[in-house]
């Protein structure tokens, strides 16, 4: 009965896994769902995170993002298509995947970002501390401006 319960667990789980879809132009990054293992800079509340701001060039600051991404460790692009970037990234121990998408907003001078889990309820702040890390490299490449972190 044990080995049951076990398996309806697990149907669960990946029942609620969820895979990044390319946004529909111009609708902009999908808000992240009640649970708290997503950030979005498009979202407000317990989810929302500031978008990269850029500094300089747009373009510069997107060939830099898809750079610093490629060499991080256990990420891969997945898809760039124009103005939008899907990644994933997989985590240490566990090997979760979890979905980075990045929106190019050129008129408002922002990257957006989402960071998301596939699975489980709570990511334990994985997701927020993943999107600014990746906030401090593109700083410190002089693609993004400081003091933009909410």
């Amino acid at each position: 009965m044990r080995w049951m319960v076990g398996l309806v667990a697990v149907v669960a789980l990946i029942g609620c896994a969820s895979v990044a879809e390319r946004p529909v132009a111009g609708a902009g990054l999908a808000p992240c769902p009640s649970s708290p293992n997503c950030v979005c800079s498009t979202d407000e509340g317990r989810s929302g995170i500031a978008p990269f701001a850029i500094e300089g060039d747009a373009n510069a600051a997107w060939t830099t993002l898809r750079a610093v991404l490629e060499a991080t460790p256990r990420t891969r692009v997945v898809s760039a298509d124009g103005d939008y970037l899907h990644a994933t990234s997989t985590t240490a121990i566990m090997r979760f995947t979890d979905d980075l998408e990045f929106l190019l907003d050129r008129e408002r001078g922002v990257i957006d970002v989402r960071s998301a889990s596939r699975v489980g309820y709570s990511d334990l702040g994985a997701n927020r501390k993943r999107v600014e890390a990746l906030r401090g490299v593109l700083i410190e490449r002089g693609a993004v401006a400081a003091g933009a972190s909410r």
